[in-house]
């Protein structure tokens, strides 16, 4: 999972985070159809307003403008506001004339049309009803960024202002969120119970009696060299009272309210089709997920021959090593046994992630014509966040100051194994996956910035588990239990299909959906209940990682037919690549034109 983007992914239809309830921009100098080499300037104003009006956004892309400002998303006119924001900007772009519009305006135009429109669509939905949950939550998010170790930066004396602006915002969302589930009680639009359970003790773990002993003291201890004496003295005050007297009342509020007033209210059921209108938002979230018009159901099946089709895979590595025993034990053996936990120190496992790395660069310049400049670093995840924390990549920085980086958590080094899917892992974490998807992507300076630093799920992770299926081609592989590891991570993605799809849509329950889980994959009780819980949380998200990859490795196969020996697999790649994130429609037509040129 690429952490930051897809949080923005997550987020982009309902345009979480802004405290600026302002219409879009309606003054002269519009663009008009007249003008196609407006269209830019359209961009960049839509642009200029979406930061303003997601600060939390532009943050995270290194625009500081608005680090004091705090989103308070859940009110009826910030709703409003983004519907005529968008609305506004999609009438802007449909003056022009697409056909008069040079190959990559036009697709930047089918982009932007495409995500005015599931922004609008999203905005009819009452998931506001449901503010946050266990999985996607400001009041975690304050936790990550107040620590210091997140993406709002401690740097200045201006920096450690800005937060304590964001501070005194949070108090204000809060009591907003609290009346949307209140309204969601009402209106019968509630979250399951076995996710509330797991709310409460993420709210009560950021009160704290003494203000030095919180998180959100941290930035205190860590003052950068310069600040002068009354500058830290003035501040750890600050910081000290906005503590007492803000963030500890606001979770202790925070977590009353779940504990004793919603969750005697929360619901039994699992998936979104026991709700009122439950069934459309579903809908809309397969279909912003997917970039497609896929149904449900027709997800469902196509999990269904999937996880059959990759068991197979399984049984038959599972042969070829000469294992007796069923799927099930032989999972336990790829977990347990002690041939396969060869590490003692956190160093080995990294290194291990580096020779994976040079085991398959020759093979790399072959498939890939064109490469980021982004640099690349392997790091261990940090100890303060390593418990909870998957491994990841962070995009570096569009001019290289920062480095694209693959972390990776290590609580312990003698029970990290190597069955656990490392090669598969690299790959779609890192390199060719996200590393190269997203560095090139910013690197691209002629795309506008909402394609150069957005992207829809189904692209962005459906091209990372592409990659893990060139595992083989890439000289990686040939070890049978590394193999068997990719295949668990193909089939997690196969069996997500069938889970999300069964509890949203099929009244599939929650422990029968952590039983299929356990049945088709090499996971302990805990892991599967835990992702099984973020299925019902964010439902949709999980079906763009299959339905993205499916749909590449079939515009490779269509095309390698068709054309035969004129099929380049490196131009493939580069021409899958060079346009950075887009719908699987538009990328489909983008490419039928690429091979028809290749002919």
């Amino acid at each position: 999972m690429k952490k930051l983007l897809l949080a923005g992914l997550a987020a982009a239809a309902l345009a979480t985070a802004c405290n600026q309830n302002r219409p879009a921009d309606t003054a002269a100098g519009a663009p008009t159809a007249a003008d196609p080499k407006a269209l830019g300037a359209l961009f960049d104003a839509y642009w200029e307003k979406q930061s303003r009006l997601d600060p939390l956004s532009a943050t995270s892309q290194g625009d500081n403008r608005f680090n004091d400002q705090l989103p308070n998303d859940g009110t009826r006119a910030y709703r409003d506001s983004l519907r005529t924001f968008y609305q506004t900007y999609l009438t802007r772009l449909e003056r022009f004339d697409r056909a008069q519009l040079g190959p990559n305006d036009q697709l930047s135009y089918d982009i932007f049309r495409y995500q005015m429109q599931q922004n609008l669509a999203g905005l009819q939905l009452n998931t506001w009803m449901m503010p946050f949950n266990q999985f996607y939550a400001l009041p975690l998010t304050m936790g990550q960024m107040g620590s210091g170790e997140g993406i709002q930066p401690f740097k200045t004396v201006q920096d450690y202002d800005n937060w304590l602006g964001r501070v005194r915002g949070f108090a204000v969302w809060a009591d907003t969120a609290i009346a949307n589930f209140r309204t969601g009680v009402r209106a019968g639009v509630v979250l399951p119970r076995a996710l509330v359970t797991q709310m409460v003790p993420q709210m009560r773990a950021l009160v704290v009696s003494d203000p030095t002993k919180s998180l959100f003291y941290s930035p205190i201890n860590k003052f950068p060299a310069g600040f002068s004496a009354a500058d830290k003295a003035r501040l750890t005050a600050d910081y000290k009272e906005a503590i007492r007297t803000v963030l500890v009342p606001t979770y202790k509020k925070l977590g009353d309210f779940l504990q004793t007033e919603y969750l005697p209210k929360a619901r039994a059921t699992s998936g979104l089709g026991a709700l009122p209108g439950g069934p459309a938002m579903y809908k809309y979230l397969v279909a912003n997920s997917t970039t497609t018009d896929m149904t449900p159901a027709e997800i469902y099946q196509v999990g269904l021959g999937e996880v059959k089709r990759i068991r197979a895979e399984m049984e038959r590595v599972q042969a070829s090593v000469g294992f007796k025993g069923d799927l099930r034990a032989f999972f336990e053996y790829l977990k347990t046994d002690k041939r396969f936990r060869p590490y003692k120190t956190p160093a080995q496992i990294l290194a291990a992630f580096e020779a994976i790395h040079q085991r398959m660069a020759p093979n790399l310049t072959k498939m890939f014509g064109h490469v980021p400049k982004t640099p690349f670093e392997i790091r261990q995840t940090e100890a303060f966040r390593a418990a909870s924390a998957s491994a990841e990549y962070n995009q570096g920085a569009p001019d290289g100051s920062r480095p694209g980086i693959f972390y990776v958590p290590i609580l312990d080094a003698t029970k990290f194994t190597t069955t656990s899917g490392m090669e598969s892992l690299f790959l779609h974490e890192a390199i060719p996956g996200h590393h190269y998807q997203i560095s090139l992507q910013q690197e691209n300076t002629a795309l506008p910035k909402f394609r150069r630093f957005g992207g829809q799920n189904a692209y962005v992770e459906g091209w990372a588990l592409y990659c893990e299926s060139l595992g083989k081609e890439l000289g990686l592989y040939t070890d049978p239990y590394q193999y068997a590891g990719a295949l668990g991570d193909e089939m997690l993605r196969a069996v997500r299909l069938v889970v999300d799809t069964g509890l949203h849509s099929r009244n599939l329950t929650r422990e029968q959906a952590i039983a299929y889980m356990l049945d088709n994959l090499p996971l302990s009780t805990q892991d599967a209940t835990s992702a099984i819980e973020r299925y019902m949380a964010i439902p949709g998200q999980a079906l763009g990682y299959k339905i993205g990859a499916l749909k590449i490795r079939a515009l490779r196969t269509r095309y390698e037919q068709q054309l035969g020996p004129k099929f380049s697999l490196s131009a493939f790649h580069d021409e899958i690549l060079k346009d950075g994130s887009m719908p699987l429609a538009v990328l489909e037509k983008k490419m039928d034109a690429w091979a028809a040129a290749q002919k």
